[in-house]
């Protein structure tokens, strides 16, 4: 039996991937590849491509690491995330935080040597804000968490810009504002479906606190000002039609899921509204990089 045990709770390197959480850096990379093609019409040097992108993920993953050590004891008891490596007591605290450490440094000296300083210390800023403010604080401090948090997530599409041009300027400010207003309605909508679990957890997502009503009310809002704030791009003359075209289709599929989830007219609306907005953020930045180099 002892052996059996020790088998089962053996770290593997799936486990070690698994700290990174691969889908979410996935995601945040296609935002930050986006941003890196949108800074130029000359073409990113591969250095850039390759080694911006993989210290950003690098960093994002030691983030997600984090988030499993600090959020180890809650993760045990949703029914979600109790097979998390650390929750699970397959991979240990300090392992998981050595492991971030070195995910860190290896990200942070690959945007020093093959970017500029200002995206490494862009990105390192993003990875406190998320390690430490939003995981640390935040998230048990205010049914707001992750609205103030957000921004930490909203960074990808900044950082890979700045990789490329070394300097800030509206255009990637205004690519972390679509993604900070997307947050809301993104998280709030798989939140109502694990409220369950989140109540057990003594986690103050909105729908444990104000009720799933006040939620979906939220939830529909900020869909709305993330319908707005889609179409500064053509606005600002950032983008053309073709963009425009898609961001009225895409946020119009949106608000009609925020609004079949305000209702309340079909089952598995949230998880369903959930899905669709992941879909949603990234065929919206592949509209953008299509409308910018072929329009």
């Amino acid at each position: 039996m002892n052996i059996t045990t020790q088998i089962q709770t053996t770290a593997t390197w799936r486990d070690y991937l698994e700290l990174t959480k691969p889908r979410v850096v996935l995601l945040m990379l296609i935002t930050s590849l986006v941003g890196m093609f949108l800074a130029t019409r000359a073409g990113v040097p591969w250095t850039v491509l390759l080694f911006g992108n993989l210290g950003i993920a690098l960093c994002a993953g030691a983030a997600a690491t984090v988030n499993h050590v600090v959020d180890r004891r809650i993760d045990a008891l949703m029914a979600r995330t109790h097979k998390r490596p650390v929750s699970a007591g397959r991979v240990s605290p300090v392992a998981a935080l050595v492991f971030a450490l070195i995910l860190a440094l290896l990200g942070q000296a690959l945007l020093l040597a093959f970017s500029n300083p200002l995206a490494a210390w862009l990105t390192l800023a993003s990875l406190l804000g998320y390690a430490v403010l939003y995981t640390g604080f935040l998230k048990r401090a205010t049914p707001q968490n992750i609205v103030i948090g957000g921004i930490a997530g909203a960074a990808p599409p900044l950082l890979g810009w700045v990789a490329v041009t070394g300097q800030l300027s509206a255009e990637p400010l205004l690519l972390v504002l679509i993604i900070f207003a997307w947050t809301p309605p993104h998280f709030w909508a798989l939140a109502i479906h694990r409220k369950a679990d989140y109540a057990k957890a003594d986690i103050p997502m909105l729908p444990v606190t104000h009720g799933e009503h006040y939620t979906k009310v939220h939830i529909l809002l900020y869909t709305v000002i993330l319908f707005a704030v889609t179409l500064l791009p053509f606005a600002i003359h950032m983008s053309g039609p073709l963009y425009l075209a898609c961001a009225v289709v895409l946020g119009g599929r949106f608000l009609y899921w925020a609004w079949v989830l305000y209702r309340d007219s079909r089952p598995q609306a949230a998880i369903a509204t959930f899905t669709y907005s992941i879909w949603y953020l990234f065929l919206l930045f592949i509209a953008l990089l299509v409308d910018h180099y072929f329009v």
